[in-house]
């Protein structure tokens, strides 16, 4: 297996720097003509502005405006930051040892950096509050998701502990207060075929063989509200909120299902009441058991006439 190259540059707020391989022929004679083309999204002038300030570099050091195009070679930058909101919470460390980090995330803090998500993520975040520069998660939640995320601090061991959840070696409950429905028979199990396109925002639900998996249990009600036990044998996106939304009960604060809403992203009134309860599973490296819990609880069920206003 061929050795990653190492960066030249050091990370910036917890971001390392994008690396691109050049092409190995082309009809350009500077690296700036191949850079223009291959990055439309960004002005020319900005380019130019990198090149001079010597911000894009090789390995054999920055790289300027007459820098000649060198096929199959390697450059490094640091992308522009995105203007960002601040999301006014923070992250809990619930567990933390030589391989392993287990956090609890705040509603509306990304897992990690994503389109007009970056800085504001749980992964950069913890990265550069922790001094974890290797750190890299094993698993994702929704932004607008709360709970458990857990992390893996040493590189060599991040694919033994991202193929247990992708084998579904993981054991996952997770919390939801939604509408109680008279006559639903509780607890169920839902399957369904999940779809989601790349560039469009809701998932959904279509014909076809399932390639999803919900146990809901209604673990008390009260005030015509209930509190679920959600327990998924498969991790499609949006999963239990589509899953939730067609047995007739969608989960308090869903602004895209059954109807899809749109939230102005410094609004954090009405989180969604969505929590990543536990996770259980055997330590691939360890071989321990595990289980971890979430200290969090959902506003609608402890607070319903603050969560409500």
């Amino acid at each position: 297996m061929r050795r990653k190259l190492r960066s030249p540059l050091p990370q910036r707020h917890g971001l390392d720097p994008a690396r691109l391989r050049l092409p190995d022929e082309g009809p350009w004679a500077t690296l700036r003509e191949h850079l223009v083309e291959r990055l439309p999204r960004v002005d020319p002038a900005r380019i130019d502005e990198l090149l001079a300030e010597e911000r894009i570099v090789g390995l054999d050091g920055p790289l300027g405006p007459d820098t000649p195009f060198r096929p199959g070679t390697f450059i490094w930058f640091h992308r522009d930051l995105p203007d960002e909101v601040p999301v006014p919470f923070e992250v809990e460390v619930l567990h933390r040892d030589d391989d392993l980090l287990v956090v609890d995330k705040p509603h509306f803090l990304a897992t990690i950096p994503r389109g007009r998500h970056v800085l504001q993520t749980a992964l950069v975040r913890l990265r550069r509050d922790l001094d974890l520069p290797q750190l890299s998660p094993a698993h994702r939640l929704d932004r607008v998701t709360a709970g458990l995320l857990l992390f893996v601090v040493r590189p060599e061991l991040r694919g033994a502990y991202q193929t247990m959840f992708r084998d579904r070696l993981v054991h996952k409950e997770y919390e939801a207060i939604a509408p109680v429905a008279p006559g639903l028979d509780l607890p169920c199990v839902v399957r369904s075929r999940i779809v989601k396109e790349r560039g469009v925002l809701a998932a959904q639900e279509v014909p076809g063989p399932p390639n999803s998996e919900t146990r809901v249990e209604l673990a008390e009600t009260r005030d015509g509200l209930g509190r679920y036990r959600l327990l998924p044998a498969t991790g499609r996106t949006h999963q239990l909120r589509l899953h939730m939304s067609s047995l007739g009960i969608p989960i308090l604060g869903d602004d895209f299902y059954p109807v899809l809403t749109e939230t102005a992203l410094d609004d954090f009134r009405r989180p969604l009441q969505l929590l990543a309860k536990a996770l259980e599973f055997t330590d691939p490296v360890s071989g321990r058991r595990r289980r971890f819990e979430s200290r969090r609880t959902l506003q609608s069920w402890s607070d319903h006439p603050t969560w409500a206003a």
